[in-house]
């Protein structure tokens, strides 16, 4: 009836008198509009008042969250409210027109809002409380019980079990990225290329332990019947990181007598030791009472070091010290002080920094015949190197977008236009002058963001979204053309130009405008990092019967343009910039970057995306992060043992849980805002 009535042309004021239903009429109205891609917790819009809940959300969730939208409305003047004003953008909306003013949809919108104006007593109470708990999280998240090892983690663990050194992962099949990196438990299904692949690599593990003898001291004491047994047992707690059932200590001594050759009795049992799925899958959480501390020292020993417990974390699990707080966090400054500690941070920032894309990128070697093996080699060291020392010497990591300095190599220094250092990668303070800083001022970020003749706006700024926000940028619409016009010698023009189609195109703008908005800014920097104050466009004459190739013999003509490079970072207020050194200052002053700092590690260590249940965890982490002076190693411990025992902090922290008062402290702040 309420469609039929929209048709005819009623005013908003019959449509007040109407029965509008938020689920059935306007929801689906919001959800055509797509307003739901960018208000969300890792939308671009994530930092306002709005966030739509999730795909799987029940009708009472959809009903209660229609009702909370009265946050954003003036009761007293509904037609000067926001949730009338931005989607219909009558005043700055980053997401542009939602609803056509004038529209069908606009008069649900209008109905809604009127609803909204008349809610009072327990129903606004209940409204605004869905804004606080929201806000808060609720219930608990569920982390996965087993996580399969990752090729990184395979290496090291035959490293420190076996003392092999051969990285026989290498061989394996290449992991795929899932919410941003490699280890993700949702992407960790086993084709059966990979099961191969372990079939083979134990094979040839087990082979090479016994090589010559016991050469790598496995079997701990003089071979006999007691030994075997002895053997069985020490050797599958560390390959198990658990004690064996009695079951499993029968079958694998078996398995030894079955070859009167003892040390071809224990290859055989490390072969299959490592094909079974409980070296190849470590326990992460369980329901059992008598592996949870197992499981402790395997979430520890892998998170921290991206390797298997050693013989002091193993003991301090069967003495029960992992039971508490306090032996957590003892653990855990121990093994951040050991040199492991710094292999398992070099494989979170090569995945969240996407080492990945350089590794892979090709450039047009004409015009950029200094991009080479090594200086693709220099560039991923130089950033390890900055992120490590960051952390490692307990520096502000927000550091990490304002640094005035970089690591340098002759590779780099050539790009960088400065001075070699007597030794590589050594700290060498960019010039005045340079516009350069941190990160962003970096070979590694410039080239991996760029095509291979030129830079991108467009991938710039949706790794500075997705990487450094924590944002979330829809995909475009099926179908869309993506070419952009091409340069010629009678229509030169820059990128920015050219990709004013981008802004002119509705189904392509909303996106662009926040993509393309903050790489406008990085223009300066060409397709390997070096800085250009013009634009400089090379025309060659075609070769006869090629219509796309140039005859690099033939004469070349230049054309140079003016870069406009005036950006912002829609969503952030005051964040205007022209160059990486003004950007970095933007984003390492941001709440949104910092924190989505906190929830890049946190997904890498929970090896999943995190969820609304996630959030009090994640604040608290930040809380501290913050107070730390932005110390990473700060964070690490945090969020280490909040994981383990939430509502605690660490004994550098302040005692807090989620308590009553904190969710006043956070109806307060939404209403404020």
């Amino acid at each position: 009836m309420l469609k039929w009535l929209i048709l005819l042309g009623l005013t908003a004021a019959a449509l007040q008198a109407q029965s509008v239903d938020f689920r059935t009429d306007l929801y689906p109205i919001l959800e055509k509009a797509n307003c739901g891609a960018c208000h969300n917790a890792d939308g671009v819009a994530s930092a306002t008042r709005l966030h739509f809940p999730e795909a799987d959300a029940d009708a009472q969730k959809v009903e209660d969250f229609g009702n909370s939208l009265v946050i954003l409305i003036d009761r007293a003047q509904p037609e000067a409210s926001l949730l009338l004003k931005k989607p219909t953008a009558r005043i700055p909306h980053t997401g542009g027109e939602r609803i056509k003013p004038g529209s069908p949809e606009e008069a649900v919108l209008k109905a809604w809002i009127a609803k909204l104006a008349q809610l009072s007593g327990p129903d606004l109470t209940k409204a605004l409380k869905y804004r606080e708990l929201e806000s808060a999280g609720t219930g608990a998240a569920a982390d996965a019980e087993l996580r399969r090892l990752t090729h990184s983690q395979y290496n090291h663990t035959v490293r420190d079990l076996l003392g092999d050194q051969t990285s026989p992962a290498l061989q394996f099949p290449p992991e795929d990225f899932v919410n941003g990196f490699r280890n993700q438990s949702r992407g960790q299904s086993l084709s059966p290329l990979l099961v191969e692949g372990y079939s083979n690599a134990a094979e040839k593990l087990a082979r090479g332990a016994f090589r010559g003898g016991d050469t790598h001291g496995l079997i701990p004491c003089k071979p006999s019947g007691d030994c075997g047994k002895r053997f069985v047992r020490e050797f599958g707690q560390k390959a198990f990181r658990r004690p064996l059932t009695g079951d499993e200590q029968q079958r694998y001594e078996q398995l030894l007598a079955s070859d009167p050759d003892f040390l071809k009795g224990a290859q055989l049992v490390v072969e299959a030791m490592l094909q079974s799925p409980n070296f190849l899958f470590w326990l992460e959480t369980t329901p059992d009472p008598k592996m949870k501390a197992w499981a402790t020292a395997s979430r520890l020993s892998y998170s921290l070091w991206d390797t298997m417990p050693d013989a002091e974390l193993f003991a301090a699990a069967e003495r029960g010290e992992l039971a508490t707080r306090a032996g957590v966090e003892k653990q855990a400054r121990r093994l951040l002080a050991d040199p492991r500690a710094h292999e398992a941070l070099d494989e979170f920032v090569s995945q969240w920094l996407r080492f990945d894309r350089l590794v892979t990128a090709s450039k047009d070697r004409r015009k950029f015949p200094y991009f080479t093996r090594e200086t693709v080699n220099a560039m991923t060291t130089e950033a390890r190197t900055f992120v490590s020392d960051l952390v490692w010497n307990d520096d502000n990591f927000m550091k990490l977008f304002t640094a005035d300095y970089g690591y340098v190599s002759p590779e780099l220094a050539r790009i960088y236009r400065v001075t070699a250092p007597a030794k590589d990668f050594d700290r060498v303070p960019f010039p005045a002058g340079s516009e350069r800083a941190g990160i962003l001022g970096e070979g590694l970020f410039l080239a991996l963001t760029a095509k291979p003749e030129d830079s991108s706006p467009t991938a710039r700024g949706l790794f500075v979204r997705e990487q450094f926000l924590c944002q979330h940028v829809p995909d475009p619409p099926p179908g869309v053309n993506t070419n952009l016009p091409p340069v010629t010698e009678a229509k030169p023009q820059t990128n920015r130009d050219r990709m004013a189609e981008h802004t002119s195109n509705a189904s392509c703008a909303t996106c662009h405008r926040l993509m393309d908005g903050v790489g406008f800014g990085l223009e300066k920097f060409d397709a390997i990092g070096a800085k250009r104050e013009q634009l400089v466009l090379e025309f060659r004459d075609k070769k006869k019967g090629e219509e796309d190739d140039e005859d690099v013999h033939a004469p070349k003509r230049t054309v140079t343009l003016p870069l406009d490079t005036k950006a912002y970072v829609a969503g952030i207020p005051n964040s205007e910039f022209t160059s990486p050194l003004q950007l970095g200052a933007v984003l390492a002053k941001s709440a949104q970057c910092q924190e989505c700092v906190v929830k890049q590690y946190f997904r890498f260590q929970a090896g999943r995306t995190d969820t609304p249940a996630d959030r009090p965890l994640l604040r608290m982490v930040t809380e501290n992060f913050r107070d730390s002076g932005f110390q990473f190693k700060q964070l690490i411990l945090s969020l280490v043992v909040l994981r383990e025992f939430p509502g605690t902090e660490t004994e550098s922290g302040k005692n807090s849980t989620l308590t009553g008062e904190l969710l006043q402290h956070v109806a307060d702040h939404h209403s404020a805002r």
